[in-house]
């Protein structure tokens, strides 16, 4: 294909750094409903084929779990086996048929009706509709003896463009043919943005105008940036993949702990979702764990996992960490992640709802017993543990978890900071916790008053926002200011651009994903402590040296 003169640029949210060019490969198409509908003349059978069918659809996806060994995507794709297995979908599935449509047709209506009550509910629930339609999308070619939609085979390595990717296609990507993704939906947090981060596939996300980009057309993608170059040169790929390439080589070597050229110690750590995650510590040379999620744990389940359970899990995990810290984050789930055996009931903002640590007022057994269990988990394996929890505003909140965490024996308890509030008083959390941790998704999201998962809001949550860096500050000044830890777990501890800012704010320590510890290493190698200073000042528009 010949490229234009010159070429036409998409701007997206990237959601894993790195640069790659090469042709486009279109996603094959979702399968179509007949325009002729045939009539129904056994409703009972048409209700238990479509069953049937979401049946098998969930049986291959949680064989896809039991097999991958991607971190993170055995829990994904189990998530996504739920859905099908769901029977608030099959209900209605059941009147469909009853009211006289066939198989298919009753699993598309349905997924609507579940679609518009997911997307209502906003936030998590509202990234759940990819993996709803991937179930639809599945389900409907099964009953209609339609190929599979999926990733599509080429003889070369390309860049995959779709309207969006299903946990299920992610998973199956080979790395060494696929050379970064674009999808036009999606957000910073999407199932694609995390399966991509753990594949280390460049990848954007929310681009407007990906799907119109033709196929086998050349483009250069920056999952740094964004930004999507279509119609580029061969020249102009071949370079961009010979950047790339160099990148990576020296990200390989990469090793030791996080410094500044002149020695300013900087702890690069990692968000991690299950003992997958921990074990990749050793792998990229992490100094330890700035988040791990436990929410894995409690997800699409009927009943809250015993402290038992919960030990054996996070025994597993601390075993993998050696003598590097690992840092809890207590149960974030409620309002727009709801939890089946807390019997939450919708909210009319769930952002704004019952969430985090707040899901103690309602339920303090769920919080007392994941915190014993860290305890105990702790004491068997001798881990270094650090608990903080989700979604404290108020100095009181900050008390009461650190006092129930130290009852347990949990010595070092802290706080996230994700809400303005947690900024303005971090001083006042700080006289009862031993660190803070600042989510910068979270924090841009109610900094700015917008969703996090709007990609057509992406430059109001641009962690590069004024308004958020001061928060940043404000809680960095306040932690120097105590003599204790405050760091970053947000995907903007990813950026090489923006850590040398962030440690130049008074961030001490860094947490992310593996694939971008190597990049952030070098990019603070190359500053001094000062000169992260003076990158502060200019991100703060308050000048600087040579400004």
């Amino acid at each position: 294909m010949t490229a234009p003169d010159t070429p036409r640029t998409l701007h997206g949210i990237g959601v894993s750094p790195g640069l790659a060019a090469g042709p486009v490969a279109l996603m094959g198409d979702a399968p179509s409903l007949p325009v002729e509908r045939p009539a129904v003349t056994n409703q009972s059978a048409e209700a238990d084929a479509a069953v049937a069918a979401l049946t098998v659809t969930a049986e291959q996806l949680e064989r896809r779990a039991a097999t991958t060994a991607i971190p993170g995507a055995a829990e994904v794709l189990e998530a996504t086996a739920m859905i099908a297995r769901d029977p608030s979908l099959h209900d209605p599935i059941r009147s469909a048929t009853a009211g006289g449509l066939p198989a298919a047709w009753a699993v598309d209506r349905a997924v609507d009706e579940f679609r518009a009550l997911l997307l209502d509910l906003g936030g998590y629930m509202a990234e759940r509709v990819g993996d709803l339609d991937d179930v639809r999308d599945r389900t409907i070619a099964r009953l209609l003896g339609k190929p599979m939609p999926g990733v599509p085979e080429r003889d070369t390595p390309f860049i995959l463009v779709a309207d969006d990717l299903a946990p299920a296609d992610t998973v199956t990507l080979d790395a060494e043919r696929v050379l970064a993704l674009v999808t036009a939906r999606g957000g910073p947090t999407s199932h694609t943005a995390i399966l991509a981060r753990s594949l280390g596939l460049p990848a954007v996300v929310a681009c407007p105008g990906a799907t119109s980009i033709g196929e086998g057309e050349l483009v250069e993608v920056d999952g740094a940036t964004g930004q999507v170059r279509v119609g580029v040169s061969a020249d102009e790929a071949a370079e961009a993949n010979r950047q790339e390439a160099g990148r990576r080589a020296a990200r390989a070597s990469s090793r030791g702990p996080g410094r500044t050229s002149d020695g300013h110690p900087v702890a690069l750590l990692l968000n991690i979702g299950d003992e997958a995650g921990a074990a990749s510590v050793a792998a990229v040379d992490a100094e330890g764990v700035g988040l791990f999620r436990t929410e894995f744990l409690y997800l699409d389940r009927k009943d809250a996992p015993s402290v038992d359970e919960q030990v054996a899990l996070y025994t597993s995990v601390f075993e993998a960490m050696g003598d590097r810290r690992i840092v809890v984050r207590t149960l974030d789930a409620g309002a727009d992640k709801p939890l089946p055996f807390l019997d939450q009931k919708g909210e009319p903002n769930p952002a704004l709802g019952v969430r985090g640590l707040r899901i103690a007022r309602r339920a303090p057994q769920v919080l007392t017993d994941q915190l014993a269990a860290l305890a105990r988990a702790q004491q068997a394996t001798g881990a270094v543990v650090w608990v903080m929890a989700p979604m404290v505003s108020t100095a009181a909140e900050a008390q009461w978890f650190a006092d129930l965490a130290r009852a347990e024996g949990l010595p070092m308890a802290g706080a996230m900071v994700e809400v303005p509030a947690a900024s303005l008083r971090a001083a006042d959390l700080l006289e009862h916790v031993d660190f803070l941790s600042i989510g910068t998704n979270d924090l841009a999201q109610y900094t700015m008053a917008a969703d996090r998962m709007s990609g057509d809001l992406a430059d109001l949550l641009d962690p590069w926002q004024p308004a958020l860096l001061d928060l940043v500050r404000m809680t960095a000044e306040a932690g120097a200011a105590a003599g204790k830890p405050v760091g970053v777990c947000g995907e903007a501890a990813a950026s090489p651009t923006l850590a040398p800012v962030l440690v130049g704010l008074g961030i001490t320590s860094l947490s992310m994903s593996a694939s971008a510890v190597a990049d952030v290493r070098e990019a603070l190698a190359t500053v001094t402590l000062a000169e992260c200073r003076d990158l502060a000042l200019r991100a703060l528009g308050e000048g600087g040296d040579g400004s």
